[in-house]
């Protein structure tokens, strides 16, 4: 697994917050931070890569205290641990074991991971301590859901938003990772990486590893293929969802051409009610989420370039009632038989 980034350079796609970032490591100056935005868009990695420049290997350890997910958070370790390590002066510079220079500003930093799992009381005990403790610590809160940061502890913060990487930074880091790593991967399977994962590098990688251990697992190794990611990633493959598409009167697209109207020992395939119920049969059989074949055929309507901007609005209406129903604990194979048979009839009738 690649590590991650030594410095705030190393970061992908962040330019805006890695610009000002940058600034802080030329004074001792750097504000009470709060990072917010998407999982596996480097926000950690960055307050850690930015600590580690400010402080160099000797003094990281005695200047950052990082409390993450896997810690109790609760106004007991506000007012105990943190407190304590706030509270702390820190010791003066001392010389880099790796000979290089450090700014080593005349403050530590507390990094919170996940700080919108933070209990309110929590919260409210933290910000009195960001204040007491302010000339000699500095906080970095760092949350998925800035809106679950309580306003006191938001104002009192610079706020930067890191957003979902776009598939060309994600691209390059992946062609990179896979480079260091020796690991053979084709531009169609970098595309389904970055495809199902949704501007998430963490998890971009993680199917990457994953999909290398399933390549290497046979003898001879096999090429990683876009199918190999899909069916890591839990999605759909493409193919069945356009057939699934093609079943309840969508017109194919180019890239999902095929003989749809004869099954696989030539015999016409069924239309209208009975063809939607087999199809719906398939997909039961295959064992895939309703929630994730929805989402997908959902994807697939309202890019499709023949349907109306009627068609298209109807079918979004039923996807959301499924949805809904679904999130609800509904029956699986009824909605998806209600989704199909609804979404045949929009595009029948209209066609």
């Amino acid at each position: 697994m690649p590590s991650r980034p030594k410095t705030i350079d190393d970061v992908s796609a962040q330019e805006h917050t890695v610009a000002v970032l940058r600034k802080t490591l030329t004074s001792s100056n750097l504000p009470h931070m709060l990072f917010y935005g998407p999982p596996g868009t480097g926000k950690t990695s960055t307050i850690l890569a930015l600590a580690r420049q400010l402080f160099g290997p000797d003094n990281f350890r005695s200047r950052v205290l990082e409390l993450n997910a896997s810690d109790e958070r609760g106004i007991s370790i506000v007012r105990e641990k943190i407190k304590n390590f706030a509270r702390q002066t820190p010791r003066a510079q001392t010389v880099a074991s790796d000979g290089k220079t450090y700014p080593c500003p005349p403050y530590k930093v507390i990094i919170l991971d996940e700080a919108d799992s933070m209990t309110q009381d929590a919260q409210a005990a933290l910000r009195r301590i960001m204040e007491l403790y302010a000339r000699i610590t500095r906080f970095c809160l760092v949350c998925n859901y800035v809106t679950r940061i309580i306003e006191p502890l938001a104002s009192r913060c610079s706020k930067f938003r890191f957003k979902p990487l776009d598939s060309s930074s994600t691209s390059t880091r992946l062609a990179q990772i896979a480079s260091a790593e020796n690991v053979p991967i084709s531009p169609e399977a970098v595309d389904a990486l970055i495809a199902t994962s949704h501007g998430d590098l963490r998890r971009a990688i993680t199917y990457l590893q994953s999909a290398s251990r399933l390549a290497m697992s046979v003898t001879p190794p096999t090429d990683i293929t876009p199918r190999d990611v899909q069916e890591i990633a839990g999605v759909v493959p493409n193919q069945f969802v356009g057939d699934f598409a093609t079943a309840l009167g969508i017109e194919p697209l180019a890239h999902d051409a095929m003989d749809v109207d004869v099954d696989e020992s030539g015999r016409a395939k069924t239309k209208g009610f009975d063809g939607v119920r087999r199809k719906v049969k398939e997909v039961i059989r295959e064992g895939y989420s309703a929630s994730q074949i929805i989402m997908q055929l959902h994807d697939h309507v309202i890019t499709h370039p023949t349907l109306t901007a009627r068609q298209k609005a109807r079918c979004a209406l039923v996807f959301a009632e499924a949805d809904k129903a679904l999130t609800d604990g509904a029956d699986e194979e009824l909605w998806i038989m209600e989704v199909g048979l609804r979404v045949y009839k929009t595009v029948t009738s209209e066609s």
